[in-house]
């Protein structure tokens, strides 16, 4: 759960709470004014007590609490108190006629009233206690399950990156060996002359191939990093749309594809870092080059702030799509060297939350694509 998740569901329940201890408070008052304050009146007059107060309800029961309390303390304060009390110096003012106010039979008196302020004092209190005290619960249930939640999460991310160093691990070792391999092979002269070229151009795929991983690795770690910012500035969505399709026009007659583009001539004015942005889109785009059918079709399209790329390539698993925005994630048949490193989208998942959006995969877009991302924000 989010800190700003956690702040709202304690301040909901904290208003909730106290509106509720109001509510009961003041059903008690009314409880008081018409039923208990009536009979505790009634009672105290056929023992020949007079009781006067202009106080609230807490005040007049803590008044007699202490009043039948003060029998307990020496008669010399006992007796001060009882004087305050008498004359009405401290707010109210309490006359004991009764012939029972000594002795033994005054001090049972004594209790008995005490112990019937007392549960009206605690009756009068309870929304306040058990509302504290259900809410010291709750807040402390809560807090448990934020602390186990970050714990799983904590786990979740250390087998995350042990996953991802295996990975990289996996991935940089495979050119590195073909390069150790071919490049032993050139300098102790076993390749004939007419495979040198032949060799040579595997070992700068190769390289090159090093140096895009390393450039992705780079670039997914830079997104995670502490102080790393945005640097939005205002501009037209569709325009950035349309030049990073631009871009990869080539690309996408290499491999036959046709790409039909539905973006708006309207602008579409929107506050991003068009570096980052871009090559969000960029990667979606090449992701559809890579995956997509040889022949096939890719939609570009721009609709109500919604970016979407659509091909008809081979539908994702279900299992594999759950993943699919991990790092290093990808189906068996593309873990090849002609298979992509698997951080194109988790980059592309980064940067646009970073924007305030959502990347998903939808494999129910229809129009005769299997499947299509999307790029949701608000406009």
């Amino acid at each position: 759960m989010k800190k700003q998740d956690l702040r709202w569901f304690l301040t909901k329940w904290f208003l909730i709470l106290m509106a509720g201890m109001y509510l009961c408070g003041e059903l008690l008052t009314l409880f008081y004014g018409f039923v208990g304050f009536p009979l505790l009146y009634r009672l105290l007059s056929y023992l020949d007590i007079k009781f006067v107060s202009d106080g609230s309800v807490i005040a007049d029961l803590l008044h007699l609490l202490c009043y039948f309390l003060v029998d307990l303390l020496p008669n010399e304060i006992s007796e001060w108190v009882k004087q305050g009390v008498n004359s009405g110096t401290w707010g109210i003012q309490i006359t004991v006629n009764t012939p029972h106010d000594s002795g033994i039979s005054g001090r049972l008196l004594s209790f008995a009233l005490f112990c019937i302020v007392l549960f009206l004092l605690e009756l009068r209190m309870a929304p306040y206690l058990v509302g504290a005290f259900f809410y010291c619960r709750m807040v402390a249930r809560k807090m448990n399950e934020v602390l186990e939640e970050e714990k799983k999460q904590q786990q979740a991310f250390e087998r995350r990156r042990n996953l991802l160093l295996s990975d990289i691990a996996h991935d940089i070792k495979t050119p590195i060996t073909t390069i150790c391999g071919y490049s032993r092979a050139l300098s102790e002269g076993l390749v004939a002359e007419e495979k040198r070229q032949s060799y040579l151009d595997v070992v700068y795929q190769k390289s090159l191939r090093m140096d895009e991983l390393l450039t992705l690795l780079f670039e997914y770690v830079k997104l995670d990093s502490e102080g790393f910012g945005l640097h939005k500035q205002q501009g037209n969505l569709a325009e950035l749309v349309r030049e990073m399709t631009a871009q990869l026009y080539t690309d996408f007659e290499d491999k036959g594809i046709t790409v039909m583009t539905e973006i708006s001539e309207e602008d579409a004015e929107f506050d991003m870092d068009r570096l980052q942005l871009g090559r969000a889109v960029t990667n979606l785009l090449t992701n559809a080059i890579r995956y997509g059918r040889r022949g096939g079709r890719v939609l570009v399209r721009l609709e109500d702030y919604e970016i979407t790329v659509a091909d008809d390539g081979e539908p994702i698993d279900p299992d594999f799509a759950e993943h699919i925005f991990d790092p290093f994630t990808r189906e068996d048949r593309a873990r090849t060297s002609e298979g992509g490193s698997g951080l194109g989208l988790g980059i592309a998942k980064k940067i646009v939350e970073m924007h305030g959006g959502r990347l998903v995969l939808n494999q129910r877009f229809g129009e005769g694509y299997t499947k299509a991302f999307q790029i949701r924000f608000s406009g």
